[in-house]
C-alpha cells in the first residue's frame, strides 16, 4: 500500500491512499471544484518491514475560486 501526505491547500495534512506509488500528480474532487497536488521529493517507508509507502504532494491549484460562503 502507499499514500500520499497532501501539503498546502484546502486539503492540508490529509492522508490519502494512492492507486499507485509511482504517481506524479494527484487532481482531487473538492465541493464543486477540484485541486491539483504534484509529487516532490522521494517516497519513504519505501522498505519490506517499515510501513506504507508515504509519499509528499503539495498543492499546486483548484479548478474554481476557493472561499468559504456567506450562508
Amino acid at each position: 500500500m502507499a499514500l500520499a501526505r497532501l501539503h498546502g491547500g484546502p486539503l492540508d495534512g490529509q492522508i490519502i491512499p494512492l492507486a499507485d506509488a509511482d504517481q506524479d500528480s494527484l487532481i482531487l474532487p473538492y465541493s464543486e471544484t477540484q485541486l491539483t497536488y504534484r509529487r516532490e521529493g522521494e517516497s519513504t517507508n519505501t522498505g519490506a518491514h517499515d510501513g506504507p509507502t508515504e509519499t509528499a504532494f503539495w498543492f499546486v491549484e483548484a479548478g474554481d475560486d476557493i472561499s468559504p460562503g456567506d450562508d
